[in-house]
């Protein structure tokens, strides 16, 4: 089985119709409402587009491959993902970088039969587009902008042919006037070459107000409406002031009016004890349904406690509405809300496997695997093998462990409840002190819990900067197992069970926190995986799991 994205068998599962509740109560006779986050756990940075009466979306991916997971959806709520941007290694090669390194918040548009997806490589190749006749792809090999010197770019196709790219970029003569000023730049593209052309242009300068030293001005998406020019920005940096904010100009190249009803998005000011916060919110894109509503997808976050989350910064989706020639996203709350009434749309989409809301799902093993499963880095070798016959996946025992290095035998599903669990069997003899194989939930390479079975006993592994400790033990002899992870807010509760019937606890109480953005830092979030090693030896040994569900509580 050659480890190529084509054959790697990412197509839908058609087992689920996706339960459409959140972890919060919905309000009583609310059937015309939908829940946020619209894609749960680790899913940040939007982009949308419409084509016709079907709309498609983009989220960063960071290190994970396969690369820039591409949605789609008829109704704006209901997603199901269709393919990935980045599928082989040959595109691009992710194995030397870091859990929050990779590919940054991508856009895609869509122009005169082409769907165009730009995105940035951070450390390695810059910022790039890559393009397809098929929303799903295949997608070309990547159009390097060397001269592109920033990060989040989008595209803009004007009315009179000229393409242009914007991104956020540095400051003015590369002299930074205070800790986080950046600006929004932006090149002309030849439309048949896609290089640059002409005089980089500089259209905001720090932000809303240099005069208050407004950072990280990014997140850069250009819009035509009514004869004049929108460019609607995050600003804030990424975490708890994040905001939007929107310019306007009679002309592409400025000068930018500055609304003074900004920030149009923002959670920073509201009380941090409240109930149920949504936090983070920003880094927003826009788009019309054909009955002429508007409406704005964003990355927010759900902590369980204080700023604490471990499903990472998620998508949600909010009415816009305009006022005096400006967009307002929310513009009937100050908190972010997790159920409005459903977009006007033509057309409903049944989520095939169920991305957001309360859900119990048991993936049926002997189907080809949906899109939504990841691997850490590009897959170069052939470590694991799917055979649909008996529902299995086979992992290999390979020298690489997820705190070093490379690609490791490890697949991947994020973590999407607050409150859940997840369940795997897996059938695995070790044969060496060094192998194990088990259930991960994964933060990236110093914070993360494995629960596994090595030599004759099942443990719970914490990874730590300091490398791992052990938190538990038992004695377990048989050769299968059922083991279970529950997510509890700011604890984990780890158990197994000989037939996934009655579980009996390893550890408990374990604290979330080691795995939460706050402590474990960088862009990404919690996601649970199959997991086999042999720790830095060579083993021919071979761990089966042939059962994987999971569940909100």
């Amino acid at each position: 089985m050659k480890l190529t994205y084509s054959l790697i068998l990412f197509w839908c599962l058609v087992l689920h119709s996706g339960c459409n509740t959140t972890e919060v109560e919905p309000a009583a006779g609310s059937s015309a409402t939908y829940s946020n986050p619209i894609l749960a756990g680790f899913n940040p940075d939007p982009s949308i587009c419409k084509v016709g009466s079907d709309y498609y979306l983009v989220t960063s991916s960071f290190a994970y491959f396969p690369g820039i997971p591409i949605l789609h959806s008829k109704d704006l709520v209901h997603w199901n993902q269709i393919g990935s941007a980045i599928t082989r290694t040959g595109q691009m090669d992710f194995t030397t970088q870091g859990f929050s390194r990779g590919l940054f918040a991508p856009t895609i548009e869509y122009h005169d039969g082409w769907y165009y997806i730009t995105c940035t490589q951070v450390d390695i190749g810059g910022n790039f587009i890559v393009k397809s006749r098929s929303p799903e792809g295949p997608y070309s090999n990547p159009y390097w902008l060397p001269e592109v010197n920033g990060i989040d770019p989008s595209l803009f196709f004007d009315d009179d042919g000229k393409l242009y790219i914007i991104y956020n970029s540095i400051p003015p003569n590369n002299e930074s006037l205070y800790g986080g000023h950046r600006t929004i730049r932006m090149w002309e593209l030849d439309p048949d070459s896609l290089t640059v052309k002409g005089e980089e242009q500089l259209l905001v300068n720090g932000g809303t107000d240099l005069s208050k030293e407004p950072v990280w001005i990014e997140a850069p998406h250009m819009y035509q409406i009514d004869g004049l020019y929108y460019l609607m920005c995050a600003e804030g940096g990424t975490a708890e002031a994040h905001s939007e904010v929107i310019f306007r100009s009679e002309r592409i190249t400025g000068p930018f009016e500055v609304f003074e009803g900004n920030p149009i998005l923002t959670q920073r000011h509201l009380d941090p004890g409240r109930e149920a916060p949504i936090t983070c919110a920003g880094h927003a894109d826009m788009v019309q349904t054909d009955a002429g509503e508007w409406w704005a997808v964003f990355l927010a976050c759900r902590p369980y406690r204080g700023n604490h989350y471990n499903t990472g910064r998620e998508t949600f989706l909010a009415p816009v509405t305009w006022e005096e020639g400006w967009p307002i996203i929310n513009p009937d709350y100050e908190e972010v809300q997790y159920e409005y009434p459903v977009p006007a749309t033509t057309g409903q989409t049944v989520a095939e496997v169920p991305l957001n809301g309360k859900f119990d799902h048991e993936f049926d093993l002997s189907k080809p695997l949906d899109h939504r499963w990841l691997f850490l880095r590009n897959t170069v070798e052939e470590w694991y093998e799917h055979n649909t016959t008996d529902g299995t996946l086979t992992l290999q025992l390979r020298p690489e462990a997820i705190d070093t290095a490379g690609n490791p035998s490890l697949i991947l599903r994020r973590q999407s409840h607050l409150r859940g669990e997840a369940v795997t069997r897996l059938t695995f003899t070790p044969q060496r002190e060094s192998e194990m194989a088990g259930l991960v939930i994964l933060q990236n390479a110093e914070h993360y819990y494995f629960i596994n079975k090595a030599a004759d006993q099942l443990q719970l592994l914490k990874q730590t900067d300091d490398g791992h400790e052990t938190l538990a033990e038992a004695p377990y002899t048989g050769e299968s197992v059922y083991l279970k992870i529950e997510a509890d807010g700011p604890q984990y509760h780890f158990s197994f069970s000989p037939d996934n019937t009655k579980f009996k606890v390893l550890a408990e109480n374990v604290d979330a926190t080691h795995l939460s953005t706050k402590t474990a830092g960088g862009f990404v979030g919690c996601l649970y995986g199959m997991y086999a090693t042999s720790n830095g030896g060579e083993s021919g040994n071979r761990a089966v799991f042939d059962y994987f569900r999971v569940a909100s509580r």
